[in-house]
């Protein structure tokens, strides 16, 4: 059973909410933004290794970062690591890693997972992840994690639930509603009906496949044209070839909100995407004063604020309050934290202005 488990772990994203440390040539999954000694990609591999054997994993990336996932995934052979030519989004990098793992095992389950979420309680993940594939294997189900959500966050994207209360652990999804305005993230909030989105889609490889081709035929018609290249010298040509025909879209717009046999197992997973400096602040332990420390800091009379800078500088700072400092390389960002929806306005302007190596 465990033979036919896989995994394939979404790296693509350059990650520009996080800039400056997330970067176009080294993006937030390949860096240690816990500070704890792992990138947040190697922390993810881990988190799946009792799922399936270590040649079940795939990771799929930009074409660019290739020797980032070598050198810090050594164990992965060649044909574990997918490259994108371009980035088309979440359904290309799916069915991709679909088509080529149904070559290898037509009875694969499959379960798919950005490289960058954090999950503190990993009991109830791996609880949650068995109970998924076990549906996925008996079923010709759909499936993603729904997260038990604390708080009304517009950041997030929302499911409507069928039957929350029952003792069933998989539930039938109604409908997607992705990032909602305040007031009706409150609405859902107050209803219980709802749960977050956590973008882990477990399936049989078949049921995916079959769902390609009913709600996306073309680009099911791109990959199944190239199924007899896979594992093989002419895979990279044939992609490129494949990619330029996609279109930029989402699993959950192609596939997900369009489908009737979709289901979820709602969990509270200690889960965050780690899309943001705020959600950064969040996750991170705090000292007295409420402030996130990385780097060599002095701070004085500053509350409530993360800061991020490297080790060889002293940085030296004086009556903050909810702020985020960012230093990598050669761009420092000072910002205030409720402000921080308009970094990727900020790093626009600085390409714009003062050119593509602050990029």
């Amino acid at each position: 059973m465990k033979s036919n488990n896989y995994v394939v772990i979404m790296a693509g994203g350059v990650g520009t909410r996080f800039w400056p440390y997330s970067r176009v040539g080294n993006p937030k999954q390949f860096q240690d933004m816990l500070g704890i000694g792992k990138s947040l990609i190697q922390l993810t591999i881990e988190r799946f290794s009792y799922i399936c054997p270590e040649e079940n994993i795939y990771i799929v990336t930009n074409a660019d970062y290739y020797n980032l996932v070598k050198k810090q995934l050594p164990q992965l052979a060649d044909d574990q690591i997918l490259l994108e030519p371009f980035m088309r989004n979440t359904a290309p990098c799916v069915a991709y890693a679909s088509y080529k793992i149904k070559e290898k095992n037509p009875n694969a389950n499959i379960v798919v997972a950005p490289a960058d979420h954090i999950i503190n309680k990993l009991e109830a993940f791996s609880d949650a992840l068995l109970t998924a594939i076990d549906a996925a294997t008996s079923n010709e189900f759909l499936l993603t994690l729904g997260i038990q959500p604390t708080r009304p966050d517009t950041g997030y994207g929302y499911i409507k639930v069928a039957d929350i209360d029952s003792a069933f652990p998989i539930k039938k999804v109604k409908t997607f509603t992705e990032k909602p305005n305040l007031e009706l993230a409150l609405e859902f909030l107050e209803s219980g009906d709802y749960v977050w989105n956590a973008g882990i889609f477990i399936f049989n490889v078949q049921t995916i496949i079959n769902a390609f081709k009913k709600y996306m035929p073309e680009l099911h018609g791109i990959f199944q044209e190239l199924s007899n290249d896979f594992y093989t010298n002419k895979e990279s040509e044939s992609i490129k070839k494949a990619y330029s025909q996609c279109h930029t879209i989402s699993i959950d717009y192609g596939i997900m909100e369009k489908a009737d046999n979709v289901y979820v197992v709602p969990c509270d997973l200690g889960w965050s995407d780690l899309g943001t400096w705020k959600s950064l602040y969040e996750q991170s332990p705090k000292n007295k004063e409420g402030n996130v420390l990385s780097g060599n800091i002095i701070a004085y009379e500053t509350t409530k604020s993360i800061i991020k800078t490297p080790e060889d500088r002293l940085v030296v700072i004086q009556g903050l309050e909810n702020y985020i400092i960012a230093e990598y390389q050669n761009v420092l960002l000072i910002c205030q934290k409720d402000q921080e929806q308009r970094i990727k306005q900020f790093l626009e302007d600085a390409v714009k202005q003062k050119g593509s190596q602050f990029s």
